[in-house]
């Protein structure tokens, strides 16, 4: 799986002028799914999401994970992220996982995400999100989980 995580003051999720989700400080995560996933993979991102030593400890260190910051957690799915744009000029999403897949493993990873952290928001796969988030830092890593 494809993630691109970002730490956030706020982040929030709008489809159609209606607000879906919205958490505070936290991290907000864009998610694609790769045709070779599986639910073991997502499960792999979501420890990897939930453990990641991003936040700022007393010392102004990056030294505190999600899970010690209780902060929101938002996941958002973008299957852009597996774009392939070394050739010409219009992307190619080959690389994404089909879309009956993608939809599987995104509501898996969101609801295993709710049973393991208090504080989780979601988009709606394959829809025309709106997010908006106030980036902190800036902090923005790309993960890549085979």
């Amino acid at each position: 799986m494809l993630a691109l995580v970002q730490r956030v003051k706020s982040a929030s999720v709008t489809i159609a002028n209606t607000e879906v989700a919205r958490i505070q400080a936290g991290m907000m995560v864009l998610v694609c799914a790769e045709p070779t996933d599986t639910p073991e993979t997502a499960d792999q991102l979501l420890n990897k999401l939930l453990k990641l030593r991003i936040f700022d400890d007393d010392e102004g260190k990056m030294n505190l994970s999600l899970q010690q910051t209780q902060g929101g957690l938002l996941l958002v799915s973008q299957f852009t992220l597996a774009a392939d744009t070394s050739r010409g000029n219009r992307p190619s999403f080959m690389r994404a996982a089909p879309p009956e897949l993608g939809r599987f493993l995104y509501t898996y990873l969101v609801d295993k995400a709710k049973t393991m952290h208090h504080t989780v928001g979601a988009g709606v796969f394959g829809a025309d999100m709106q997010v908006t988030l106030v980036n902190n830092g800036p902090v923005t890593l790309p993960l890549h989980i085979q």
